[in-house]
Order: C-alpha cells, then structure tokens, then sequence
C-alpha cells in the first residue's frame, strides 16, 4: 500500500525535493512529503525552516517558511493508537505502519523570484507573488546561498508576524535563528533584523520582547 501520490525513485529526484503541493491560496500552501524508500517516516521540515516551489505559469520561485507540521493516518476515520513498539520493532512486525501515515506542512508564503533573463541579475521580492504555487507542484528545501540571498533584505518578518493561525512570534525567532546560521554567526545582520523586529513592533513591547527572548546568538 503506497500514498496515492505521484512518487518517483530516490534517485529519479533532486536530494532537497521533499513534498508536493496539495493545498494553495494566496497567501500560504499545503503540501505532504514524499514517501521514503526505505521503512522509514518522512522528513518532517523544520519550524522555521525554508522551502520553495514554482508558479508553472509566470516562472517565479515562490518562497515560504515552514510554520505547521503534521503526521497523521492517512484513513481520516481511525486514528493512530500506540504500540508500545520501537521503531525497529514496528518495521520487522508492522511494517504497512509506514504506508498508512502521511506528513504535511503548511508554509507561508514571504517573497518570491522571477525568471532570471540574460546578464540580468538575480532579483527577490519580498511581498506575495500575483500567483501561489500550483496544485501538485515541487516542493523543495531552499539551499542556504539562496536563503543568505534572500535575507539581505527583512521586509519578509513584517510577512511572518501576519500568519494567522501559527505562533508567529516563535516563527519569526525560528526564521531568524536559521538564517543566522547559514550566515555563519553574521553578528551585523542579526543586529540588524533585531532593529526591524524593534520597528515593526515598536507599539507592543511584550511581543518584542518574547520574540528577542527566542533568538539564541
């Protein structure tokens, strides 16, 4: 019993394609991860993790962050119970486990990129993009030279502290965390993202100071 979705070997797809969209809108997607090959559970991304996927359309790479991430049966009628099994034990005595859980995240959407056209330069837009990722579309991790690109400008937290429905102070300190370390401990930048979050919320101490309180330098 396999995942009614379309799945390809593991090495018939990039190392950092993780999920498919199955959920979109305007502001955020859905997506659930693709099945190892292996007995073993989907990666579950991160909180506060990055990831990207295409508008087939228009060609932009619509970039998001994790915010909510889930396991769950695929059967909606009977829930997971527990086994009292460790993880080797399930794949020697219950492997179909494996095939009958699926994982799915929802990431907001915080920027996006356009084609790059000859000899021009590569170019982010920190606000939403005229149209979210498609139905079915691949989802990947961004590489960390992508995301330090990206991070150049902070107009994207003003994006994370309007999520409805996530913990968005604890999602923009998980965002800042992760950036600061693919910068590699860049004290300038991360001085810098504390002066915007000072900005954006210069009107709400308490939250300011609950985000402050999660960024570890």
């Amino acid at each position: 019993m396999r995942l009614p979705l379309p799945q390809f070997a593991t090495g018939d797809r990039a190392p950092n394609h993780i999920a498919e969209v199955i959920e979109t809108s305007t502001t955020e997607f859905l997506a659930q991860c693709l099945e190892p090959e292996d007995l073993s559970f989907p990666v579950m991304p991160p909180f506060g993790s990055w990831v990207k996927s295409v508008d087939e359309e228009s060609g932009n790479q619509v970039y998001a962050v994790v915010y909510y991430a889930t396991t769950m049966p695929i059967d909606s009628i009977h829930r997971a119970r527990a086994l009292g099994l460790s993880l080797q034990d399930l794949r020697e005595q219950q492997p179909q486990i494996f095939a009958m859980l699926k994982t799915e995240f929802r990431a907001a959407i915080v920027g996006f990129e356009r084609p790059i056209a000859a000899r021009s330069q590569q170019r982010f837009y920190q606000y939403l993009p005229p149209r979210p990722p498609q139905i079915h579309q691949a989802v990947y991790h961004c590489e960390p030279q992508t995301i330090v690109a990206f991070s150049e400008q902070l107009d994207f937290l003003r994006t994370l502290l309007q999520v409805n429905g996530a913990p968005v102070e604890a999602l923009t300190a998980a965002a800042i965390r992760e950036v600061y370390q693919l910068r590699k401990a860049d004290r300038e930048w991360l001085v810098k993202a504390g002066r915007t979050l000072s900005v954006l919320l210069k009107d709400d101490y308490d939250r300011l100071k609950v985000v402050l309180s999660q960024i570890h330098p």
